[in-house]
Protein backbone atom coordinates (compact mmCIF):
# COMPACT_ATOMS: atom_id res chain seq x y z
CA UNK A 1 0.00 0.00 0.00
CA UNK A 2 2.82 2.40 0.86
CA UNK A 3 4.35 1.92 -2.60
CA UNK A 4 1.06 2.71 -4.34
CA UNK A 5 0.61 5.94 -2.39
CA UNK A 6 4.20 7.13 -2.74
CA UNK A 7 4.39 6.36 -6.48
CA UNK A 8 1.39 8.60 -7.07
CA UNK A 9 2.51 11.22 -4.51
CA UNK A 10 6.10 11.09 -3.20
CA UNK A 11 5.15 13.49 -0.38
CA UNK A 12 2.78 10.83 0.99
CA UNK A 13 5.83 9.03 2.42
CA UNK A 14 5.61 11.37 5.43
CA UNK A 15 2.31 9.70 6.38
CA UNK A 16 3.98 6.30 6.84
CA UNK A 17 6.05 4.96 9.74
CA UNK A 18 7.50 1.56 10.54
CA UNK A 19 6.07 -0.01 13.67
CA UNK A 20 7.93 -2.17 16.19
CA UNK A 21 7.18 -5.29 14.14
CA UNK A 22 8.73 -3.78 10.99
CA UNK A 23 5.38 -3.17 9.30
CA UNK A 24 4.29 0.07 7.71
CA UNK A 25 1.50 2.00 9.38
CA UNK A 26 -0.10 5.02 7.80
CA UNK A 27 -1.82 8.14 9.03
CA UNK A 28 -5.07 7.86 7.08
CA UNK A 29 -6.15 11.36 8.03
CA UNK A 30 -2.93 12.84 6.65
CA UNK A 31 -3.30 10.86 3.41
CA UNK A 32 -6.93 11.92 3.02
CA UNK A 33 -6.08 15.58 3.66
CA UNK A 34 -3.30 15.44 1.03
CA UNK A 35 -5.67 14.00 -1.56
CA UNK A 36 -8.51 16.38 -0.77
CA UNK A 37 -6.20 19.42 -0.80
CA UNK A 38 -4.81 18.34 -4.18
CA UNK A 39 -8.39 18.27 -5.47
CA UNK A 40 -8.98 21.83 -4.25
CA UNK A 41 -11.06 21.02 -1.17
CA UNK A 42 -10.34 23.78 1.32
CA UNK A 43 -12.54 22.97 4.31
CA UNK A 44 -11.51 19.63 5.81
CA UNK A 45 -12.38 19.17 9.47
CA UNK A 46 -12.00 16.41 12.02
CA UNK A 47 -9.63 13.50 12.19
CA UNK A 48 -7.78 14.60 15.31
CA UNK A 49 -8.85 11.69 17.50
CA UNK A 50 -7.33 8.21 17.49
CA UNK A 51 -10.01 5.51 17.54
CA UNK A 52 -7.48 3.00 18.88
CA UNK A 53 -6.02 5.09 21.69
CA UNK A 54 -9.16 6.91 22.90
CA UNK A 55 -10.95 4.12 24.77
CA UNK A 56 -13.47 6.49 26.40
CA UNK A 57 -14.72 7.89 23.11
CA UNK A 58 -14.37 5.03 20.59
CA UNK A 59 -14.76 1.30 20.24
CA UNK A 60 -11.80 -0.34 18.48
CA UNK A 61 -11.81 -3.87 17.12
CA UNK A 62 -8.02 -3.67 16.86
CA UNK A 63 -7.84 -2.84 20.56
CA UNK A 64 -10.64 -5.07 21.91
CA UNK A 65 -10.45 -8.02 19.50
CA UNK A 66 -14.24 -8.30 19.26
CA UNK A 67 -16.76 -6.98 16.74
CA UNK A 68 -18.57 -3.65 17.15
CA UNK A 69 -20.03 -0.86 15.04
CA UNK A 70 -18.79 2.56 14.04
CA UNK A 71 -20.28 5.24 11.82
CA UNK A 72 -18.99 8.29 9.99
CA UNK A 73 -20.68 11.28 8.35
CA UNK A 74 -19.48 13.21 5.33
CA UNK A 75 -21.45 16.02 3.76
CA UNK A 76 -21.07 18.90 1.37
CA UNK A 77 -22.47 22.31 2.16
Amino acid sequence: MRTAFTQADPGAAAAFALNARGRWQCDLVQLARRRLTALGVRGVYGGRWCTFADRARFFSYRREGRCGRMGAFIWFS
